[in-house]
């Protein structure tokens, strides 16, 4: 819980940052936005390891391999790369890159998750 009220603070500061230094720089804001961004995933990190292993520890318990957990990790990865670069682009006022960003972040969450969509296939096969 405090690590969120952490994250909130510190977005909420670089938010009110943001908007007083945008009017006289808009890049600086932006630049802002995106150095805080970087700082908040970066404390998350800890947290993502600890998801990781949990999906790990899961898989082996389950008896699943690699092939299966890791399209599944690899695709929520794209997915929050996705999300921030988009909203930068919007934030700065490019809503076709944005629109371009997740374009091609579902293409690649696609892509990732073939191997996934293969092994279910497998799966299927063999039952039938």
């Amino acid at each position: 819980m405090s690590g969120v009220v952490k994250i909130a603070a510190a977005a909420v500061a670089a938010a009110l940052c943001a908007v007083v230094v945008r009017r006289q720089s808009p890049e600086i804001a932006l630049a802002l936005g995106i150095g805080a961004c970087a700082l908040i995933v970066l404390s998350c990190s800890g947290a993502l390891e600890s998801a990781v292993e949990l999906a790990d520890k899961l898989a082996q318990t389950g008896g699943l391999s690699a092939q299966v957990v890791e399209p599944v990790l690899k695709t929520a990865g794209i997915a929050i790369v996705t999300r921030l670069a988009a909203d930068f682009c919007k934030d700065a006022k490019e809503g076709g890159l944005a629109s371009a960003v997740e374009l091609g972040g579902t293409a690649l969450a696609l892509a990732a998750a073939l191997p996934l969509m293969t092994a279910v296939l497998d799966v299927l096969t063999q039952l039938l």
